[in-house]
């Protein structure tokens, strides 16, 4: 994303677009706008000092970023612009599982008063791809398009368990096993043991894995050819979500939404 212009003068670094170093520029643009989303607004000096860049080549790219409205500059220095906003959006809607699935999460959210997610699988994380919250709800860090490793939610490890064992260990092997909480899965001779669990019962539960205090249960929601595309979650206060109620009533009512959501992706 850096300009690679011809009027570049000696001792500018910046690399062109072409080759390899076009992929350094792409990289550092890349690294920029994630340190503004993790970080917060942070002047052009800040920046710099945070990813140990040169101050000309971070304006390099924040003046490029602004300039096609990624980047926005305020009193508190730059942030990321709200045209990702139209871009995320957009990829919302633009996924079929979105699409089919909206209307059986807000009628579960309305029925159940709790937290109804659907995640969808994307490059090995788990992308929370839309959510309602019940009148009863608690809230969390999680958030439409939050990225998740997959071992550490109920809808993440919903989705490992129906995945052959090869793209399993792909996974496990790119994105590793870290912890949320201190009850995350971590060992991955544990974690292939929940998942035969899981394959047998047919739905995950996240007890406090991921957020102190928060159980999940988890159904998966396979594509028309038998593969998993992503699931259907409900969380709640781990007081609320115990028992019976987390270990069969709510299986028993996700399993068949979401095979009704499968119903509906076959006939799309």
């Amino acid at each position: 994303m850096d300009s690679g212009d011809r009027t570049r003068g000696p001792g500018d670094d910046g690399p062109s677009d072409d080759g390899p170093r076009g992929v350094e520029a792409t990289q550092r643009s890349i690294r920029i706008l994630r340190s503004l989303k993790e970080d917060g607004p942070a002047t052009l000096t800040a920046i710099a000092d945070r990813l140990g860049y040169s101050k000309s080549t971070v304006h390099r790219h924040l003046s490029t970023l602004s300039e096609a409205g990624y980047v926005a500059e305020g009193d508190d220095g730059y942030r990321v612009g709200l045209l990702f906003l139209d871009y995320g959006v957009h990829a919302q809607n633009e996924h079929r599982l979105y699409r089919i699935a909206k209307p059986k999460v807000d009628d579960l959210a309305d029925e159940l008063n709790e937290k109804v997610w659907i995640m969808a699988e994307e490059n090995g994380y788990g992308i929370f791809l839309y959510h309602n919250a019940g009148k009863e709800t608690v809230e969390t860090y999680t958030r439409d398009g939050y990225r998740a490793h997959l071992h550490a939610f109920a809808a993440g490890k919903a989705v490992l368990a129906f995945m052959d064992d090869a793209a399993i260990e792909r996974i496990l092997d790119r994105r590793g096993l870290p912890a949320e909480t201190p009850d995350t899965i971590t060992d991955r001779d544990a974690l292939y043991e929940e998942i035969d669990a899981i394959r047998e019962r047919g739905v995950a539960f996240n007890r406090q894995e991921s957020v102190r205090g928060v159980n999940a249960v988890a159904a998966p929601i396979m594509d028309p050819t038998g593969e998993p595309i992503g699931s259907l979650t409900v969380a709640g206060p781990a007081n609320r979500l115990k028992g019976s109620y987390l270990e069969q009533e709510l299986p028993e009512m996700l399993l068949g939404v979401a095979n009704e959501i499968e119903v509906n992706l076959t006939y799309d």
